[in-house]
């Protein structure tokens, strides 16, 4: 499972690398740059479908869509999975504590 993320994260960092240097090439256009600008485009086109690829691998995966408000607020979306581990053991205990105290009436 983990070689199917590590394909797409290998092609995503290609594709922010190219975009990167795309920008450079844009911010600071020269008609002599064409031919290195067209072929950034046509990077990124590969890019784009190499990441496509790798969606069918990845159909089965499904991500909460608070990961992507995290994500949308600037937030580091491991923070989710944390949050949410906390939320359980926070439950975890008040469900514990509920149980004592039926054994300790029952008793």
């Amino acid at each position: 499972m983990a070689e199917k993320f590590d394909h797409l994260e290998e092609h995503l960092e290609k594709f922010v690398e190219n975009i990167r240097q795309l920008g450079i090439i844009v911010s600071d256009f020269q008609p002599s740059s064409q031919a290195g600008l067209n072929q950034k485009l046509n990077f990124i086109v590969t890019g784009l479908q190499d990441i496509d690829k790798c969606r069918q691998q990845l159909h089965d995966i499904s991500v909460p869509l608070e990961v992507f408000e995290y994500i949308d607020q600037g937030r580091n979306p491991q923070l989710y999975t944390k949050e949410c581990l906390e939320r359980a053991l926070a439950k975890n205990e008040q469900v514990k504590g509920k149980i004592d105290t039926m054994k300790v009436r029952l008793s």
